[in-house]
Formats: structure tokens, C-alpha cells, sequence
């Protein structure tokens, strides 16, 4: 599909994604903006069974064609309604290896008004590849990618880059449950699962061989069944320990096999964390994971909750004037700065307090005035950037809402500590400084994350008041470390009084932070302007 160039000018363009899946049909509905950001309108699905009986008779059920075209049809009325220009949709493996496939996607274009394009099993991984490395910070990383579909697994091997190898294989929770457990009313013998095993290891001997190949990093599992099954183990297995559904244990995922298997249908409905509507062809999709992860030398997953249909979207960003999004930025800074455009955002005095902030930093580290490193460092970039978008909310509790906005926004590439301590920056970037006493949410911090934000947090409140009048004044700062002082070194073209007396508000965050007094330095590149460094 050939995309035209937007002009820039115009207002934001509304764009639907559908996955017609063998076991679900999800809609992403997306609004882009002429500045690159977008916003999630919705993201839906409903479980359709369109693969249902089909891996045995090859044929589509009429009544499953049915419940598939009501639910795109109503998806569709639903992109629609809310000013989707196109609905780009694609069906996988359900659709393309029926007989009468014809006779559905002739349904789909009458009934829903739905141009459906039938992607092959490669075009499958591909998207699914796009669609989790987008939202996870790889970085030189090399990762195996496992999403398991009613029909089909597909196999990725990749980086945040490139994926190396893609494969997509005939193994899927409805194909396997049909073949090979079709009576999925009582528990599954271990003779049953083996036998489910050895099928599936014919299937995947040439993709595990690939895989032994590479020196692999780390492994992501997406789809519901890779989701359902981290619940499960999440809720299931507690024995007194806290577990989290975002990493799934090989040795966790066992356990789960075994107590799903010795339940008859009806029970294994009711086990915590299953969703009931998954519970018939749960064990056929955790025998897929579990002979992979097993055979592959995967001892834990990383859990994504992107897929085919993210994929999609990346895919077309890819072909817009807003590619270079995708094609320059790393995961993590193309969300933050899409969550920054998203609330209308200073954007220059943004990347002005991001080059301040990090000037100060780095000085600092210099002077051996903190210990912290490069990743600390980039948490305060991404902080600077957003420090100030709770201003559309309230400008005077805009620090507050801010830290609402990134505690609760989608960050892409973040775990749950850096988020925290980003919002936790961006919280105290104004003259309060973060307390014990005062603060709860600080208190609840660990005495390294504390210290962190102590020093971040001060880091961004020195630059924010180096731009206090946002006219870009100071063009460099940094600082100099003496036995019972540090000196802030300013250097500035104009009148700068405002910024210095927004510095030296900060006086007692340095002390507590450097155990030093702190003093200023000013070098004018305005000859004419007459600049007060005296304490006050």
C-alpha cells in the first residue's frame, strides 16, 4: 500500500489496523498528529473461534465466518465513526490456509466494507517482529521472539535493528488442540503431552536449529496465550512469593503445565488467572512455549502485550513523513517524545533543559560530586524532557500532574523502577525538594532510588531555573567542585538576573545534596549587561 505524502499543516489523521486472527479479531484505532505523536483511540478485541474445526476439515464453518464478519463489520462502523481515513486490515492463518477463503473475504468486503489483504506466514513474523521490537529497548541485544497464534507460531530471531531470521510455523492452540487433544473435556496423560511435544518439536526442528545458532540474549513471548499463561503463573503458583506477569520462568511455566493438565475442562476454567474463554486450548499453547523455551535454552521470557496489529502500525509510520521517528530514535526516546508531543509541549525550552540538566550532570560527575552513571544519566534526559507536561492541566501543579502522566502513560522500552524514577524527577523539579517525612511516595523508595532522584531531580531544578524567562539565555553551565563550596560556572548572553535568583533558591538542595555551599560565576557574552552574582 503506497502512502502520499501529509502535509504537515493539516490536522491529525485518524488511521484502523484489524488482525483477523484464527482465534481473535483486534482493532487498533490511531490518531496521528502532524507533529509525529499519536494517541491510542482504542485498542479492542473479541474472540471470533474462526479457526474452529478448520485445521481438520480445511474449510472455514460458516457459522465462525459469521461471528467474524459481525465483529469487523462493527469494528469497522467503530474506526468510522470516529473519522478513520482507512482501515488497513489483514488476515493470517485461519484465512489463508482455507478452501474457501474466497467466499470470506467476499463477506468481509460486502458486509464490512473491509479490502482484506492475506499476509503470508514470513509477512506474519515480520509484522509481529515490528510490532513487539518497538515497544521494548533492545539496544545491541540480540532477542528471540515467540508469538503463538490459534494457527500459527512465529519464530523471530532479531535485534532492535534487524531481525536475522524469520519463520512461521504450523503450530498453533486451536490447530494442535484440534489434532491432537480433540477430546479437551478431561485432564491431559503425560503420554498426551509428550506426544503433543514430539509433534511439536517436527515442526520446529529447523527453526530450534537457528536458534542454537545465535548467541541469543534474551527471549519475548507475545499473544494471549504467552499473556494467559504469565497470569496464571503470576497468580496460580504464589506459595508466599510475589510474582509478576511481565517475566515468565521456564521452571514456573512447568508448574503451570502440571496443574493445568490434571484438571478436567470445567475446573481448569476456574484456575486463578486463566481467562475461561482460553481454557479449552490453554495446554496445546503452553506446550508450544514450553517445548520451545525447553529446546531453545530459554530460562525465562520477557511478556509483551504488542503484536501483529502494533506491527501493522509501525509499518505504515515506516511509509509517512514521520518515519525518521522510527528510523533515528530509540525506542525509549520516541515514546517519551511522543507522550511529550502528545501534551502540546515547549518543545525547544524542553531540549534547552535537556542539554542544561545533562551539562550539570556530567560536570558533577567530573567533580566526583555523585557516583551515578550512564543510565542515570539517560533517565534524567528523558525527565527533562518531559518535566513540564502537566502544564496543560495546571500550570500551578503542573509538577504534580506531570508525575501522574508519566507514572500512568504507556512508556515503551521502561521497566516499571525507571518510570518511577523519571516521574519522581519531573516531580521535584520545582523548589520543593523530595522528604521522607513529606512525601510517601518518596519514602516508599529504596535508599539507592532515593539518592537517585535527589540528585536528578536536583540536576533538572538547576536547569529549569537557568531557563526561568524560556528565552534561552545561559548557553552553558557547569559545575566546580572546592573543599566547602561549589561553583556553578554560568555562562549567558543577556540579562540572566531572573535565572540567577531562580538558582539561588536551590542553595539548601545543593548543600543536602553536595555537602557544599554553593556559589555562582557568571561570564557574559553581552558586554552590556550588568549581572548580579552576590548571594542573597
Amino acid at each position: 500500500m503506497t502512502m502520499t505524502s501529509h502535509d504537515s499543516n493539516q490536522g491529525p489523521r485518524i488511521r484502523g489496523f484489524i488482525d483477523i486472527g484464527t482465534n481473535s479479531i483486534r482493532l487498533l484505532l490511531v490518531r496521528l498528529n502532524p507533529n509525529g505523536s499519536y494517541t491510542t483511540i482504542t485498542d479492542q478485541k473479541e474472540v471470533v473461534r474462526l479457526g474452529e474445526d478448520e485445521f481438520v476439515t480445511h474449510r472455514l464453518r460458516l457459522d465462525a465466518m459469521q461471528r467474524a464478519v459481525l465483529v469487523c463489520r462493527k469494528f469497522a462502523e467503530l474506526a468510522r465513526y470516529h473519522g478513520a481515513e482507512e482501515i488497513e486490515t489483514v488476515a493470517t492463518s485461519a484465512t489463508r490456509e482455507a478452501k474457501n477463503r474466497d467466499e470470506f473475504l467476499k463477506r468481509l468486503q460486502h458486509e464490512a466494507g473491509l479490502d482484506v489483504r492475506v499476509v503470508s506466514g514470513m509477512e506474519e513474523a515480520r509484522l509481529v517482529y515490528l510490532g513487539v521490537s518497538s515497544g521494548v529497548h533492545l539496544a545491541e541485544r540480540k532477542a528471540l521472539f515467540i508469538d503463538i497464534g490459534g494457527g500459527s507460531t512465529e519464530i523471530i530471531i532479531g535485534d532492535q535493528r534487524q531481525y536475522y531470521y524469520l519463520n512461521s510455523l504450523q503450530l498453533g492452540a486451536i490447530r494442535l488442540t484440534s489434532l491432537l487433544l480433540p477430546d479437551h473435556g478431561g485432564p491431559v496423560s503425560s503420554g498426551k503431552y509428550r506426544k503433543l511435544q514430539f509433534h511439536i518439536r517436527q515442526n520446529a526442528v529447523y527453526a530450534i536449529r537457528e536458534a542454537q545458532k545465535h548467541q541469543l540474549d534474551l527471549g519475548l513471548g507475545s499473544s494471549g496465550t504467552v499473556e494467559n499463561l504469565a497470569q496464571i503463573a503470576a497468580r496460580a503458583l504464589v506459595n508466599g512469593e510475589t510474582r509478576s506477569d511481565e517475566v515468565l520462568r521456564h521452571a514456573d511455566l512447568k508448574q503451570v503445565v502440571r496443574l493445568l493438565r490434571s484438571l478436567p475442562l470445567e475446573e481448569r476454567r476456574n484456575v486463578p488467572g486463566i481467562n475461561p474463554y482460553r481454557a479449552d486450548i490453554i495446554i496445546a499453547g503452553a506446550a508450544i512455549l514450553d517445548t520451545l523455551m525447553e529446546d531453545m535454552q530459554l530460562s525465562e521470557i520477557m511478556v509483551s502485550k504488542r503484536g501483529l496489529r502494533d506491527g501493522m502500525f509501525v509499518d505504515y509510520l515506516s511509509r509517512t513523513e514521520h518515519s525518521y521517528l522510527l528510523e533515528k530514535m530509540s525506542v525509549r526516546r520516541r515514546s517519551v517524545l511522543q507522550l511529550a508531543r502528545a501534551s502540546g509541549f515547549e518543545e525547544e525550552h524542553a531540549e534547552h533543559i535537556v542539554r542544561l540538566a545533562l551539562e550539570i550532570f556530567d560536570s558533577a560527575r567530573e567533580e566526583r560530586l555523585h557516583q551515578l552513571g550512564d543510565w542515570e544519566r539517560e533517565l534524567l534526559e528523558y525527565a527533562a524532557l518531559l518535566h513540564d507536561i502537566g502544564g496543560f492541566l495546571s500550570y500551578s501543579n503542573q509538577h504534580q500532574h506531570t508525575y501522574y502522566i508519566i507514572s500512568n502513560a504507556d512508556l515503551l522500552g521502561f521497566d516499571q523502577r525507571e518510570i518511577t524514577i523519571m516521574a519522581m524527577a519531573a516531580r521535584f523539579h520545582r523548589r520543593k525538594r523530595p522528604r521522607r517525612k513529606k512525601h510517601p511516595e518518596y519514602r516508599a523508595l529504596s535508599k539507592r532510588v532515593r539518592r537517585i532522584v535527589r540528585v536528578l531531580s536536583l540536576c533538572l531544578s538547576l536547569a529549569e531555573s537557568l531557563d526561568r524567562s524560556h528565552a534561552g539565555l545561559v548557553e552553558h553551565v557547569h559545575l566546580k567542585a572546592h573543599d566547602k563550596q561549589v561553583t556553578l560556572h554560568i555562562t549567558c548572553s543577556g540579562d540572566c538576573q531572573l535565572e540567577l535568583w531562580g538558582v539561588r533558591s536551590h542553595q539548601k538542595r545543593v548543600a543536602e545534596a553536595f555537602k557544599r555551599k554553593l556559589e555562582l560565576e557568571v561570564l557574559n557574552l553581552n558586554a552590556s549587561c550588568a549581572i548580579d552574582t552576590s548571594s542573597r
